[in-house]
């Protein structure tokens, strides 16, 4: 079964409408169009219906009514993710977390929140705020990204370099299973049973099951943080000093680079302005929060982004500007915050690739990029977490043309191909989606491959759950491969 159900369609919308209500069932070529993929539109594949459960009970239901009809589904948060990992590749259902909205549980003693899975990134940071707390992974989609889909995707985000990724802020997670059962592991204090196997959980991209609610760590916002904008006349010299930073005992929370692509986005949309011969900017941020709030003072950050601006100086920056109370500091992350979405000024769509590489090798791996995109003539411009040699390669191009498209995948290609190359690996926080499960076998061995299939069976036994996602070679998803790619079909 693939896309629709056929003559069975009204049957299967009706048994659904008996668990979600009718108002909780979409169908309809808008809904088809509106679900058929996430930000990575490169690959398409339409639902045949998009439920809209309220509960984990919901939840249940629906997949113990996919395991009696052997219908394959998907789940979905705000599809802002840039692999595919939401794409229904085998048609059916996608069961969206649209309404699991709530804020169910928080507990300021033990420095945890419980919450569903549809509860947006920035609402949980801003539901304790007041507190003095927040929720420390921040991707750059936070205001809309889900804490479902950060589950999903192991999501970073431009602090990840001190904070680190979902995974470590997550305590507890409630699932059901590809069996239709409801899982309770870890809690709200750490340590509890089946807290170690949210490790495997977290970025496993909806293959194992679908998280509906989790207890998340909260963290002491930082009394103290300073935050400079540096310009520098070469992309080489900006990359050249995020390693000499680091190397100099200093760990910002924040390390981003922005070349002269997306300061030309940023110019043509918003009319933002940077120092003439600017061709690419380090925004860097140091704080005192995480482990270092009770013995880091303010005076020792700003010595640290003192030490940063003079190193830069050193290297060729043309212009240092740190920011001198918050609404400045606001005002320095614009670039940053507004990047991507610039990029519109550019051409109708962006595909943002996503892989690692050692940090000291970012000055040859961006002339690699601009070389490659040089070679299958896109556009590419960079955003990225250079602190953490997480590259994030914005291809630019126009959708509706398939040569535009090929030319784009093959890029994207060689530039993950050329971060193994480089010791790293591929992908540091959009996961693997369908977007790179050719790309697997360069990282692992069919040993590898073959454990983490192993793992996988632990939880998910079957092909309905969220299928054809990260593994490759599934084979009930080879056929359809090929119809996916490219947006022009």
């Amino acid at each position: 079964m693939r896309t629709r159900f056929g003559p069975q369609g009204a049957d299967y919308a009706e048994k659904f409408a008996r668990i979600v209500g009718a108002e909780g069932v979409l169908s309809g070529p808008a809904a088809e169009r509106a679900y058929d993929c996430d930000a990575y539109s490169v690959d398409r594949s339409s639902p045949a219906l998009v439920l809209l459960p309220r509960s984990t009970n919901e939840v249940r239901e629906i997949v113990a009514a996919c395991l009696e009809s052997n219908i394959p589904y998907t789940a979905r948060g705000a599809g802002t993710g840039l692999s595919g990992g939401a794409l229904p590749a085998l048609g059916g259902l996608v069961i969206s977390t649209k309404k699991l909205t709530q804020i169910l549980e928080i507990d300021l003693a033990n420095r945890a929140m419980r919450a569903q899975c549809g509860v947006t990134n920035k609402k949980l940071s801003d539901a304790v705020r007041q507190d003095g707390l927040h929720f420390a992974p921040d991707p750059s989609s936070q205001t809309v990204s889900t804490l479902g889909g950060n589950i999903g995707e192991n999501a970073g985000g431009p602090h990840t370099l001190k904070y680190g990724v979902t995974a470590p802020h997550v305590l507890g997670v409630t699932m059901v299973t590809p069996e239709a059962e409801v899982l309770e592991l870890g809690g709200k204090v750490a340590g509890l049973a089946g807290s170690e196997l949210i490790g495997l959980i977290v970025g496993s991209e909806g293959t194992l099951g679908i998280v509906t609610e989790a207890w998340v760590r909260l963290t002491v916002v930082p009394t103290h943080v300073e935050t400079a904008l540096i310009a520098f006349p070469s992309v080489r010299q900006a990359t050249e000093t995020v390693s000499e930073i680091i190397a100099g005992g200093i760990i910002p929370c924040a390390l981003e680079l922005i070349d002269h692509g997306i300061l030309g986005a940023l110019r043509a949309a918003f009319n933002l302005q940077y120092p003439e011969g600017t061709q690419a900017m380090l925004l860097v941020e140091c704080d005192n929060g995480g482990q270092g709030v009770a013995g880091t003072t303010a005076d020792e950050v700003r010595s640290d982004i003192r030490r940063i601006s003079e190193l830069c100086e050193r290297n060729g920056a043309i212009h240092v500007r740190v920011a001198k109370d918050e609404a400045e500091r606001a005002k320095l992350w614009e670039a940053r915050k507004k990047g991507v979405g610039a990029m519109g000024r550019l051409a109708p769509s962006v595909v943002t690739h996503d892989g690692v590489i050692p940090r000291s090798r970012l000055p040859e791996m961006l002339d690699f990029v601009y070389a490659v995109a040089a070679k299958h003539n896109v556009g590419v411009a960079n955003i990225f977490h250079a602190g953490d040699g997480n590259l994030h390669p914005c291809f630019y191009f126009d959708d509706r043309d398939p040569q535009q498209v090929e030319r784009v995948v093959g890029a994207g290609e060689a530039v993950i191909r050329k971060c193994i190359e480089l010791g790293g690996s591929v992908s540091g926080e959009h996961g693997i989606g369908v977007e790179k499960l050719d790309l697997m076998a360069l990282m692992f061995t069919e040993d590898d491959l073959a454990l983490q299939q192993r793992a996988k069976t632990v939880f998910n036994r079957g092909e309905l759950c969220n299928p054809c996602k990260v593994l490759p070679n599934q084979k009930s998803c080879v056929e359809h491969r090929k119809r996916w790619r490219g947006v022009a079909w």
